[in-house]
């Protein structure tokens, strides 16, 4: 017996053409699968807030010839080791690379980390993509 439920849903008719439009534009193929992504990211937000593990990505883009902004960085994340689970270092040009670091853990803990990273002087521009560890879902 399959785990599918169906119910129904009540939209002014606006609301679900404008729904209609935006997940074509995202190339779903129905409406369940629309519903489903929807549903999922408010409990991956829910996570982030009570939860006790999740799962990320930081970025930082900087400049690596600033004097050392890369020994900053780097003593940072082994403050946060027990939250880091991989760093990669792109070089994106001569001057500018790209630093993304996986991480799982507490989310307290890791927006500390995020928050701490992007605001030392000389990074360019930092993000916390937040996601889950896929457990709960």
């Amino acid at each position: 017996m399959s785990n599918i439920v169906r119910f129904g849903v009540s939209l002014e008719r606006d609301l679900l053409e404008k729904f209609d439009s935006l997940i074509e534009s995202r190339n779903y193929t129905n409406r369940s699968e629309a519903i489903r992504d929807l549903i999922r990211e408010e409990l991956v937000k829910k996570e982030w807030v009570e939860g006790d593990e999740v799962a990320g990505a930081i970025t930082l883009v900087y400049d690596h010839h600033k004097r050392e902004l890369l020994n900053k960085i780097i003593e940072i994340q082994h403050d946060f080791q027990n939250v880091i689970i991989s760093t990669q270092h792109i070089h994106l040009d001569h001057r500018n690379c790209l630093e993304l670091i996986a991480v799982r853990g507490n989310p307290a803990q890791v927006k500390r980390l995020a928050d701490k990273l992007k605001s030392i002087k000389g990074v360019k521009h930092g993000t916390l993509s937040m996601t889950t560890t896929g457990k709960d879902l």
